[in-house]
């Protein structure tokens, strides 16, 4: 499997974000995105999610499964962790699984993600990081081939840091690919870059 891109351009609100970006990341491989604030990292990681339309370019994704589109095949982890508070962990979890059609284990997924012993709580009741993790067992409950993460380690200590690079290099090691927007290092020492906002844009055209 093999997920590419040929001179992606994204506007956003008539802005041109970025334009002429490319790149190819293969089974078992991650890449790293970065760039300074507004450099179209999200967007980037949004439009390849299918949540938003490029203006330019090709995007593709090679030996996928060709009734899906890339984004039924990609986790996308952004800032909002999605979480119902009114459901209990263990309850948002397997809405979850059964909304994306996953057929992995809701217990072990909140296992690896270090949340067993709150699977009861509301989850009204969980802090920051706690409410990340809860997102991050989603990518463990449903096994999807493409992460497509967004500053994954946002209100994580360092322990559930460590948590989740060890569970991302058991995605690569599986022929998984990632795909992750961060300020810095996320636990991904095999990671290649691409980077983002070198060159100013003003309005499209």
């Amino acid at each position: 499997m093999r997920l590419w891109a040929e001179n992606l351009a994204c506007v956003r609100g008539g802005r041109r974000v970025f334009a002429g970006v490319g790149f190819a990341v293969g089974a078992g491989e991650a890449l790293l995105v970065t760039g300074r604030n507004g450099a179209g990292k999200s967007s980037l990681l949004r439009l390849i999610a299918g949540l938003v339309r490029h203006a330019e370019g090709r995007l593709g994704l090679d030996a996928g499964e060709a009734e899906l589109s890339i984004g039924e095949q990609a986790h996308y982890l952004g800032h909002q962790d999605a979480v119902k508070p009114s459901l209990s962990v263990a309850e948002n979890l397997v809405f979850w699984s059964a909304y994306l059609g996953g057929g992995g284990s809701c217990e072990a997924a909140l296992s690896a993600a270090g949340l067993s012993e709150l699977a009861e709580l509301p989850a009204a009741y969980l802090s920051a990081g706690q409410k990340r993790r809860l997102s991050i067992a989603r990518l463990i409950a449903v096994p999807r081939p493409i992460w497509l993460l967004d500053e994954p380690t946002s209100a994580l200590d360092a322990s559930a840091q460590s948590q989740l690079a060890a569970l991302m290099r058991t995605h690569l090691d599986g022929g998984g690919m990632i795909l992750a927007a961060a300020h810095g290092s996320i636990g991904l020492e095999r990671a290649r870059e691409l980077r983002l906002g070198f060159e100013e844009f003003g309005p499209a055209t």
